[in-house]
Parts: C-alpha cells; structure tokens; sequence
C-alpha cells in the first residue's frame, strides 16, 4: 500500500508560496508558506508539515487503540486525540522535538490500568509513532 501527496513551492523560504495535494483529494492546492509554519500561532494562514504530521499521528494513534481496545472486549464509544507537534529553533534551523498526545476516551467497561496498557502500546505501537523514532513521543490519557 503507497500513499502520495504533492508539494509545489515557489519563490524564497521567506516571502514563497506553496500548495500542497494529496492523494485523496482531502487537500488540493491548499496553501501553506513560511508565515503559516513559523509565525502564525493562530493556524489560519494555511496548513504546514507540522500540523499535517500532527494530524496524522493523532489519527493514526486513534485507530491502533480502537483495534486494541476491540480485541480486549471493550470496545470505545469515542476516542478523541490531539497530537501536538513541536518544532524549535536550533543553532542549524528548525527541527521536530515532540509530538505530545492527549487522549479524552469514552471506553465502557474498561479498568484504568487495562485502557493505560492498552493506550501505550497504541502509542508506541502505531505506524506514524514508529517513523517518529527521532522525537518525543508523550502521551497523557484519560478515561471520561
């Protein structure tokens, strides 16, 4: 199984423009630009890498533990995960630090320590966590 997304730049780091497409149409030509990575905190000035793999770990993260809390028996009623992705600045530029998951879980019949068993090995255990190798991954879970 491949998945694709296009990116197109144009222009310098700083005052360039880009569009980003991905396969399944969900971003076609959606803009994103030096302002929308490193200067707006407000996330409306189009997406970024960051946001994007913010996005797909928490998807990812969500759908591992859905399997896992399935197999258990005590399937969820609604898991909601954020994933925030933390890029710094560094003496040679920006690099990626942490991506820190929350997780609110809506699981009846489950006890704590089996859904906290359950969610870290969704945390580590995902596709997107394992190619995040490099970085922090974090987690803080809770039943609600």
């Amino acid at each position: 199984m491949k998945r694709h997304a296009t990116a197109i730049w144009k222009g310098a780091l700083g005052d360039g423009t880009g569009a980003i497409t991905t396969q399944s149409g969900a971003l076609s030509d959606h803009g994103y630009s030096f302002k929308a990575r490193f200067e707006d905190e407000s996330g409306k000035s189009g997406t970024n890498p960051e946001e994007l793999l913010a996005a797909a770990h928490a998807g990812c993260f969500a759908m591992q533990l859905s399997h896992f809390l399935a197999e258990n028996g005590t399937p969820a009623d609604e898991l909601k995960a954020t994933s925030v992705v933390n890029v710094e600045q560094v003496e040679a530029g920006f690099e990626i630090k942490q991506s820190a998951i929350t997780l609110e879980a809506k699981v009846p019949g489950i006890d704590k320590a089996k859904f906290d068993e359950l969610a870290e090995q969704a945390k580590s255990g995902c596709p997107v966590s394992k190619a995040l190798g490099a970085i922090t991954v974090t987690l803080d879970a809770k039943l609600v």
